[in-house]
């Protein structure tokens, strides 16, 4: 289905340096990043635009400029966001979708990556002990820095900062215009290596479900689609919150199939069992 076609990947940011080689190895197609593709319009990590619509919008919106643009009909884009881990409320996360988009054969496939792998960071600062430790906590100078007046004010910013005399050249200029200034890790894709490297596992998850097919049509993407409770008690035997099964659906002939014990156990500890241990 794939074999020999083009891809174009819709990024600004050289996310096709981990992309492109795990596509083109599991799918046998031929990537090349769009250029000249405009996506700050639909929204910037330093703050200039603010991201209006939901990641999967964003990036379906990116690979419909992309294939347009190139007249390509199959595209791939991720589009990330950092902040509070969903569940683990007091530590920063890599958000990142990933989407793909085959116009030829009706297809999209998205997939989600969320991992702890992230120097998401940003604090004022005022002194250059201040600045040394904060560089210091987000990995600088291998991940890139911006600096600015604070972090609602974007008129004078300094992007892609990757070296100390960089920083010092700009600390220099906020201090002395302001007597502060607000740095922030850059999340760019090209001045992050932690974003990256989840960017590539997130591609290697994509390219998983790709090549998962419906047992009824064969339609690529066949992949979980919920998780059902109810995974019994040892003690008691009475169900718990614990996963009893996973749920797959075809996108195509909604042909759907339950997995039983999906984690290769038939009954949970009663340490996780809300009767036994309420």
């Amino acid at each position: 289905m794939f074999e020999g076609r083009d891809l174009v990947i819709a990024t600004k940011h050289s996310k096709e340096k981990v992309i492109a080689p795990i596509l083109e190895r599991e799918l046998g197609v031929k990537c090349f990043a769009a250029e000249h593709l405009d996506t700050y319009m639909l929204g910037t990590f330093t703050g200039e635009v603010a991201r209006k619509e939901d990641p999967i919008t964003t990036a379906r919106k990116k690979c419909l400029l992309a294939m347009d643009l190139t007249n390509c009909d199959m595209a791939i884009a991720s589009e990330g966001s950092f902040g509070p881990h969903p569940s683990l409320f007091f530590v920063h996360a890599d958000d990142e979708f990933l989407l793909f988009i085959d116009k030829k054969n009706n297809l999209e496939i998205v997939i989600r990556e969320i991992s702890l792998e992230t120097n998401f960071n940003g604090s004022v600062i005022t002194s250059k002990t201040e600045l040394h430790e904060f560089a210091s906590r987000a990995k600088f100078p291998s991940h890139g820095l911006i600096v600015i007046k604070t972090d609602t004010d974007f008129l004078d910013i300094e992007k892609g900062v990757t070296n100390w005399r960089k920083l010092a050249k700009a600390y220099t200029h906020f201090n002395k215009l302001y007597g502060s200034m607000y740095v922030e890790t850059d999340m760019r894709a090209m001045y992050n290596p932690s974003r990256m490297r989840v960017i590539k596992k997130a591609a290697i998850k994509l390219t998983q479900k790709i090549n998962s097919f419906c047992p009824d049509c064969n339609t690529p993407g066949f992949a979980i689609t919920a998780a059902k409770q109810g995974l019994p008690c040892d003690l008691c035997h009475l169900p718990t919150r614990s996963t009893l099964s996973h749920l797959y659906c075809c996108q195509k002939c909604s042909y759907t199939k339950e997995e039983k014990y999906p984690h290769k156990k038939q009954f949970e500890d009663p340490t996780y069992c809300d009767n036994c241990n309420p």
